[in-house]
């Protein structure tokens, strides 16, 4: 039920609509438990679209991790993250093709929009980590 109720807060905030009734259904949310679920669930979709895709996710990810990050940011987060990685869509991309990946973009970047002040040089050092975790080490090429 969290999950239908992130993603709806997410769909109103983009349509300009008031959550505050939504917010207090989740005020008592164990984020650390979500958090949990979350990694476990971003790996193997990782490993399928590749490093570069990956990193606005984790940075997402270590962003809600963080005790600073207000309860309205982390359900935001958790909506682009849970529905990036889901199979199922609101508008399929294998019916509606690039209008299916599209609402799943829209969705990503409104919340970069709304987090990207707090992606810090910490943040970034520990996707880096967990991109070589996965991926391997990267090597930048000399110029």
């Amino acid at each position: 039920m969290t999950t239908i109720i992130c993603i709806t807060i997410l769909a109103y905030l983009i349509m300009g609509k008031s959550v505050d009734e939504l917010l207090d259904k989740i005020k008592d949310t164990d984020w650390r438990a979500k958090l949990n679920e979350l990694i476990d669930n971003i790996r193997p979709y990782a490993l399928k679209v590749g490093r570069t895709a990956s990193r606005p996710l984790l940075q997402f990810y270590y962003v809600m991790e963080d005790d600073k990050t207000d309860t309205l940011d982390k359900v935001l987060i958790y909506a682009a993250i849970i529905y990036t990685i889901s199979p199922t869509s609101i508008l399929p991309s294998a019916v509606y093709k690039l209008l299916g990946v599209l609402d799943e973009g829209a969705a990503m970047l409104f919340v970069y929009r709304k987090i990207k002040d707090k992606i810090t040089p910490a943040i970034n050092a520990r996707v880096d980590h967990k991109l070589n975790d996965w991926f391997g080490v990267e090597y930048e090429s000399v110029k």
